[in-house]
């Protein structure tokens, strides 16, 4: 199965209204379902005896079931008066199904024996998803909740741009033009399409010999994809939603893999996000699920067949600052390819275009500060400065100044917890469209990361293979350290961007256990090098038996990674480092494995070449990206470290990077907590 996100035109103020109502009257219900089901949880648990007893017996008393929270549902639409104007029973008994499953992951624990934890309601703008029911299969034009009518044939021809050539008829030649393309010219305010009149034939004939008809109804409808939604047993009648698609010919061999069977067409949900410039803050899509897999491009699938056809095994070493790639030909022979090395940092265009990010988010948080401040000045209290100053004008005879905006701390209770809480303020119309600006732009700066990591895990495995190898490493213990620098780089959603195209190339990123290997710890040759992390160069000193390799130590780990077995693929705790196997590629790559693994300290104004040992014109070129990091060689560290490479026999999973709390003063963040 696969999803596609089609964009809504909610452009009439009735329309908007309505889905405002419904999207309301489904926090509702969900809000209500949470608690019914915390409720019964804590009853579940709080019955030691009974459910010691018959387990069984105690959750069918309580209700604890699927069917059970489905029952409470229906009890909540029938006893509510206004419920059914705007939702149908299909969608709650469908919303009851969503919190039933985060219930079950809360009693029943998963593989690692962790649970979810205690269902608790969430927020009115955590709630951004409507679930729909699946569509029928066996029977026609069955669609429970929300239905997608029309044909991407109907959308080609009322929409079609005018400078399409006339030879262009079908969605398939659309999809054949080259990019840039105009295939559709869409109006701004796309109108609702009309509901199909009339009687259609439905093929068969009466005891009289006469053909039979029947009503015309939205399933009969071959315009413009029209997302339609019938609204409570008691509303205003349908909600006809136009589909508003890509224009463009480079997206629709994309669309037509998905919307040119409306077989393959399962199920739809209604989701929603933050925009400002939309009207009523909130831009509405459509998520429909397709009977098929995701759609990648005929480039793409090139691509990772001749990645599959390098035949090559690599390493990764994933760090705070920068990620780390070395592979060679899988069968160890020089006439193969050559040792080739990546290391993936932020550039100084990055780095300059994060930094002003974060200024524009300082500048609004301040802001966002000060309108709370000004519109609820009795919840906070007189700075020091500010207090002075009245002190000051007291002792000169004058009156107290007034204060707009006081600067000082909320006002709390004895025992620390504000006089008033943030939910209640009062906050301005300013402050609320500052706040979804704000908002918007977390949420941008987020997918420009999200697509970033696929473009360089895409260029990694077309140049390095699929078959590579990381330490297991829990990145949740970096960001205690060093949130600042992993949120500007993203290890995890590199890695994982890295492991998913890894998958889609018949490939498969195998994480090893830093305590079973220690890859930073030691040498191709197979002897032991200790080092602390601030130690960023690997060298095995001739003086004291080593083999003499010198080395970036982030690059020689992440060649240590590719002799690295796994006894079982899913296990991390079986990966041993194959040291016979290492030492004869390092006799082997003697001179190309020094130069892959040598990294300059010397900032690079602009993205450099990769370093190989021997060009192969039939690979594809990734460009390196290097800053100078002189804050890691700048003096003794402030954090004292453990030892990396002391076994921990009771700890399964590596967890690099852990290291003993930060003494040091805690940053300020400025939040809004409404």
């Amino acid at each position: 199965m696969s999803v596609i996100r089609l964009p809504l035109v909610v452009g009439d103020a009735d329309d908007r209204r309505r889905v405002e109502q419904l999207f309301s009257a489904m926090w509702q219900v969900k809000r209500a379902l949470q608690r019914d089901a915390r409720d019964v949880v804590d009853a579940y648990w709080a019955g030691d005896v009974r459910r010691e007893r018959d387990v069984k017996a105690w959750r069918a008393e309580l209700g604890l079931s699927r069917t059970g929270l489905e029952r409470r549902a229906y009890r909540h639409l029938e006893r509510s008066g206004w419920l059914s104007d705007h939702v149908s029973k299909a969608l709650v008994m469908h919303q009851a199904d969503e919190v039933w499953a985060g219930v079950t992951r809360h009693l029943h624990p998963d593989a690692s024996r962790q649970r979810a934890g205690r269902p608790k309601a969430g927020t009115w703008w955590e709630y951004t998803r409507v679930p729909g029911r699946a569509r029928s299969h066996t029977t026609d034009r069955k669609w429970e909740t929300f239905r997608l009518h029309g044909t991407l044939t109907g959308h080609l021809d009322t929409f079609r741009h005018h400078t399409l050539p006339l030879s262009v008829t079908t969605p398939a030649q659309a999809a054949q033009l080259t990019p840039g393309t105009r295939v559709l010219a869409q109006p701004r305010r796309m109108s609702v399409p009309a509901r199909p009149t009339g009687r259609i034939p439905t093929g068969t004939t009466d005891a009289a010999g006469r053909p039979r008809t029947r009503a015309a109804t939205w399933c009969d409808h071959t315009g413009p994809l029209t997302l339609v939604f019938a609204g409570g047993p008691t509303g205003r009648g349908d909600i006809v939603l136009p589909v508003r698609l890509a224009q463009g010919a480079g997206r629709w061999p994309y669309l037509l893999h998905y919307l040119d069977d409306p077989g393959r067409w399962h199920k739809i949900d209604l989701v929603r996000r933050r925009d400002p410039a939309a009207p009523g803050g909130w831009a509405y899509e459509a998520h429909l699920m397709v009977l098929a897999p995701g759609y990648a491009s005929t480039a793409t699938r090139i691509r990772r067949q001749q990645a599959v056809a390098l035949q090559r095994v690599g390493g990764v070493d994933g760090n705070v600052s920068n990620l780390a790639v070395v592979s060679l030909p899988a069968t160890l022979n020089p006439d193969d390819g050559g040792v080739c090395s990546d290391r993936i940092t932020l550039t100084e265009q990055e780095q300059h275009t994060l930094a002003a990010g974060r200024k524009k988010a300082r500048g609004r948080q301040r802001a966002l500060d000060r309108s709370r401040r000004a519109s609820n000045p009795q919840q906070y209290q007189r700075s020091r400065r500010q207090k002075a100053r009245d002190e000051r004008r007291q002792a000169s005879a004058l009156p107290p100044k007034a204060v707009t905006v006081p600067a000082g701390p909320r006002r709390t209770t004895a025992t620390g917890k504000p006089r008033q809480a943030y939910r209640r303020d009062t906050v301005s119309t300013g402050y609320r469209s500052l706040r979804a600006r704000h908002s918007a732009a977390a949420t941008s700066a987020a997918e420009a990361s999200h697509h970033r990591a696929r473009r360089i895990a895409a260029a990694l495995v077309s140049a390095h293979g699929p078959n590579l190898t990381i330490e297991d490493c829990d990145i949740r213990t970096w960001f205690r350290l060093w949130g600042r620098a992993c949120s500007a780089t993203t290890p995890g959603r590199l890695i994982t961007q890295l492991a998913a195209e890894c998958t889609a190339a018949s490939g498969r990123l195998l994480r090893a256990s830093t305590f079973t290997t220690a890859l930073s710890q030691h040498c191709l040759c197979g002897r032991r090098v200790p080092k602390s992390l601030r130690d960023r160069t690997h060298h095995c000193d001739p003086a004291e038996g080593g083999c003499g390799l010198r080395g970036d130590r982030d690059l020689v780990s992440a060649a240590l990674a590719a002799f690295t077995t796994l006894t079982d693929p899913d296990n991390p705790t079986t990966a041993r480092l194959d040291h016979t196997r290492a030492r004869t590629a390092q006799i082997l790559f003697t001179q190309g494995l020094q130069e892959a693994l040598t990294e300059s300290t010397a900032p690079k104004s602009a993205p450099s070449g990769r370093t190989r040992a021997a060009a192969d014109p039939r690979r594809n070129t990734l460009p390196r990206q290097r800053t100078a990091s002189a804050r890691r060689n700048a003096g003794p560290c402030t954090v004292a470290t453990p030892d990396e490479t002391r076994p921990a026999p009771q700890r399964p999973k590596a967890h690099t990077g852990t290291t003993r709390p930060h003494t040091g003063r805690p940053r300020t963040h400025i939040r809004d907590k409404s």
